[in-house]
């Protein structure tokens, strides 16, 4: 009985340990608001643009210049290797063919970054995918990020 009892106290302290933490985040950080023409500064819509298309072309060309750190953060540039690239790229042609171009689709801003939304075209008529590059406030690129094409912008996927 007196083990039973030590078994149920210890359980209930290793519960009352994992208790997960809340955290608490500015609700600024999370809202994202769309950004008209005039607002979007060229330069960097530029440079999210090339970046872009070249991770895209990767696949057409099998040729991967890599980015330096005037382009990307570091752990852009750690993540963004030719062997994951050439892994992506065998998925990518054989499920939509050769990439062609990308389209802006629209400019989101959050409190630390601005999210430029691209459809990705291929020739494949199937393939109906999405590019996002986010640019930090130093006007590095902090991620790229891939997907399905949607009509909507989903902003929680934004910043997963």
């Amino acid at each position: 009985m007196k083990k039973a009892g030590l078994i149920i106290c210890l359980l209930i302290l290793l519960l009352i340990g994992c208790k997960s933490k809340t955290v608490s985040r500015d609700t600024e950080d999370l809202k994202i608001k769309k950004v008209s023409g005039a607002e979007v500064n060229a330069n960097q819509q530029r440079k999210a643009y090339d970046l872009g298309k070249r991770v895209l072309e990767t696949c057409n060309t099998s040729k991967f210049k890599p980015f330096n750190e005037t382009e990307v953060t570091k752990s852009v540039m750690e993540n963004t290797t030719e062997e994951r690239l050439t892994k992506t790229c065998q998925r990518f042609r054989q499920y939509y063919g050769s990439f062609i171009d990308l389209k802006l689709d629209g400019v989101y801003k959050t409190k630390h970054e601005v999210i430029y939304r691209y459809h990705a075209f291929y020739s494949k008529k199937v393939a109906n995918k999405e590019l996002r590059i986010f640019v930090n406030e130093d006007n590095l690129i902090s991620a790229i990020k891939s997907m399905d094409w949607d009509e909507k912008f989903d902003a929680k996927l934004a910043d997963q």
